[in-house]
């Protein structure tokens, strides 16, 4: 659930002078600091990241959007329900109808954590419309700056003109944080792009979402859900590029120096669609997205179709240390899916309830006041924005970054 901006209406006249003054002054309050994206703060751990060593248990309070029963902690099923698969070690996942927007099974569905490069779904949801691969764009240099460090890419160069298309091909089959800097550029720049990932989120009835960074690199305070990831795919899938881009398995990229111009083969990192790593390609998979960071561990979102129905599955954080494990599980779990749909009582719902116009007055001054950076961004977010323009150098990785995928 997202935190609420709290306001001490006990002092309101000393808050607005602090504030009249800081404006005056020229000089930010203290709590201003500048964030580097992907640099968690020391000492103030994300909402619903455990401290190393902490125990990894949800908050005792869970957003019930969606249904009561998806508020609950544990595993959650409705009556006709088959037995689950056994072995599910995620802290996260969900299984629901795409078509029919219910939600067949649920643990701990509203719970936010780390999201690593699932976020790119949310990214590529707001940008896409923006940005279609038709486009055209000149690589700068400051436009590759401000990534995490590790960040995986997929090799732009500077001074290089690419199509809309290589780059949305860049971001979902070898989740590039240069391809996302690159479109979040031509949408405006980084902060503008964080501001609209925001708003889509909350468009979606993505309340469980704070977005930080374009690419999902870790970042303080930036979370997501199950519950949200599966949003963000249920709606990428309406959008036939999104589609078409998720289900690419292999694709050539535009080549640079290192290729003498000569575009190279890229492959798509999520596993269950290139079959890469030993890991068997999915029947009917649609696609989805994967993500790896160090506090996000591995999160994939997935989509298949069978016998007309098709099912999301959204696995986070499994706490089996194998490196396929976020893969088996989600196998197993859309198995489950495809037995369960239309024998089992769902126990939510993915088209939650719009809101009320009583509502709406509110919901417009909480944009006004996110656009001005300071309400879904917070100081954070002007950090990123300072980061970005302050124009840190970057260092071209090579070619084919097969071994860059730890982060983001």
């Amino acid at each position: 659930m997202r935190a609420p901006i709290t306001v001490q209406f006990n002092r309101p006249l000393a808050a607005v002078a602090l504030t009249v003054a800081a404006a005056v002054s020229g000089v930010a309050p203290a709590a201003a600091h500048p964030v580097k994206p992907g640099t968690p703060s020391p000492g103030k751990p994300s909402p619903g990241v455990p401290r190393a060593g902490a125990p990894k248990e949800p908050p005792a309070a869970m957003s019930t959007l969606g249904g009561e029963q998806l508020g609950r902690p544990g595993p959650q099923t409705g009556e006709g329900a088959p037995a689950l698969p056994t072995g599910l070690s995620a802290l996260s996942w969900m299984v629901s109808d795409a078509d029919t927007g219910q939600v067949l099974a649920a643990n701990n569905a509203h719970w936010p954590l780390p999201p690593a490069s699932t976020l790119k779904m949310l990214f590529a949801d707001t940008v896409l419309p923006a940005v279609p691969g038709t486009a055209s764009h000149k690589v700068e240099p400051a436009e590759l700056t401000g990534m995490g460090d590790g960040s995986s890419a997929v090799g732009i160069v500077p001074g290089q003109t690419y199509l809309g298309a290589d780059l949305w091909r860049g971001v979902f089959l070898r989740s590039g944080n240069d391809a996302v800097h690159v479109l979040a550029s031509m949408n405006g720049g980084v902060p503008k792009t964080v501001t609209d990932m925001q708003a889509k989120a909350d468009a979606l009835g993505a309340k469980d979402t704070h977005v930080r960074s374009p690419d999902g690199y870790d970042a303080e305070g930036q979370v997501s859900s199950a519950y949200d990831l599966t949003l963000f795919l249920r709606s990428g899938l309406r959008n036939k590029d999104f589609k078409e881009y998720c289900a690419t398995a292999d694709a050539k990229f535009p080549g640079g120096p290192n290729t003498k111009g000569k575009p190279f083969g890229i492959s798509n990192t999520n596993r269950m669609l290139s079959g890469i790593g030993g890991v068997p390609k999915y029947p009917g998979l649609i696609g989805g997205k994967n993500g790896y960071t160090t506090h996000a561990g591995n999160t994939l979102a997935e989509a298949a179709t069978r016998d007309g129905h098709t099912i999301l599955v959204t696995v986070m954080n499994p706490q089996e240390n194998k490196h396929d494990k976020v893969y088996t599980e989600t196998r197993a779990l859309l198995d489950w899916g495809f037995t369960a749909v239309g024998k089992a009582k769902p126990v939510g719902t993915l088209d939650a309830p719009k809101p009320s116009a009583a509502a709406k007055p509110a919901a417009t001054t909480a944009a006004k006041t996110d656009s001005s950076g300071m309400g879904v961004l917070g100081w954070t977010g002007l950090g990123a924005g300072a980061a970005v323009a302050a124009g840190v150098a970057y260092v071209v990785l090579k070619r084919r970054p097969v071994r860059v995928r730890r982060r983001g």
